[in-house]
């Protein structure tokens, strides 16, 4: 199959190319660098470009069969106004103008994150969950509202709730440093759910969806077995062989981080009821597995 891939030169982006690759299909990336490095296949081609504006690289999509869609400037940054709107625009432009160069009676799937539902404490967040109200929620949504925008050609839509995605880069490279010089600990009072997935369960759940025409609409791409913030402080600081003494108040973070260290205080605990009812199996369901594997203790 041809494939398109917005933002296919990050951390999620790489890995899923090379499996795509791997398994004989060609791919087209777009991104904003001016070359990429991670990728070194004779059916692989690389655009440069800002896909947040109309350009030529939407001329590519004329005969593709599946677009994979998972451009996003990253959160983990100080949420001034210019941040928030790089954040917002990269997704909603990217996703406008990728829907707009759609060919008709094809495949897309559409990056959105577990954000969508905001703050629920221990409530067992499932798909049909309405969105949040704060800023992350308010972005999945608008972003979401544009991708689902491609139905409208006959166009196959899968949105992809991501959970926070443990591999070697993503959050868990920013966490471990941490851990490593005994500044590892709690965010706030630690009970806060954290649904998370293990990036070779990720590409497996974003290839059943490639290759399952049958599923439409959200899906939550996180493991079956959210934890708290607490319990992955003593997962990490368990496998690290390091104290987890440290903790980060939540005053502390409000003070420090504004807006976004609040986003970090709230709970959120999806789960992946779509793929589990269609027979999707993990492979890392469980933090402690996961986590150990990624580390190299197993």
């Amino acid at each position: 199959m041809k494939v398109f891939i917005t933002g296919g030169t990050g951390f999620i982006g790489c890995c899923l190319s090379d499996h795509l690759l791997s398994e004989g299909h060609q791919v087209t990336v777009v991104g904003r660098s001016s070359r990429q490095n991670c990728i070194d296949y004779p059916n692989f081609t690389y655009i440069p470009a800002d896909t947040t504006r109309p350009g030529k690289w939407m001329e590519q999509l004329t005969d593709t069969e599946v677009a994979i869609n998972l451009t996003g400037k990253s959160i983990f940054t100080l949420w001034n106004d210019k941040a928030k709107k790089a954040i917002y625009d990269s997704r909603i432009l990217t996703t406008r103008n990728l829907v707009t160069a759609l060919p008709e009676n094809m495949t897309l799937l559409s990056t959105s994150a577990v954000g969508y539902y905001g703050d629920h404490g221990d409530k067992i967040l499932s798909e049909d969950q309405l969105p949040g109200n704060d800023f992350l929620a308010r972005v999945c949504r608008d972003w979401e509202k544009e991708a689902l925008k491609a139905t409208q050609k006959g166009v196959r839509v899968s949105v992809m709730r991501f959970g926070i995605v443990l591999g070697r880069g993503g959050a868990l490279e920013k966490m471990i440093p941490a851990f490593k010089s005994f500044l590892g600990g709690r965010l706030g009072n630690g009970n806060q759910w954290f649904p998370w997935i293990h990036i070779q369960d990720l590409i497996s759940a974003v290839l059943f969806l490639f290759h399952n025409s049958r599923i439409e609409g959200p899906v939550n791409i996180c493991a079956p077995y959210p934890v708290r913030n607490k319990e992955l402080t003593k997962i990490l600081a368990g496998i690290l062989n390091r104290p987890a003494l440290f903790r980060m108040p939540a005053v502390a973070m409000r003070l420090i981080m504004g807006e976004f260290g609040e986003t970090l205080l709230k709970s959120t605990r999806a789960v992946p009821v779509k793929l589990q009812n269609e027979g999707f199996r993990f492979n890392y369901p469980d933090l402690n597995t996961a986590v150990s594997q990624i580390i190299g203790k197993t």
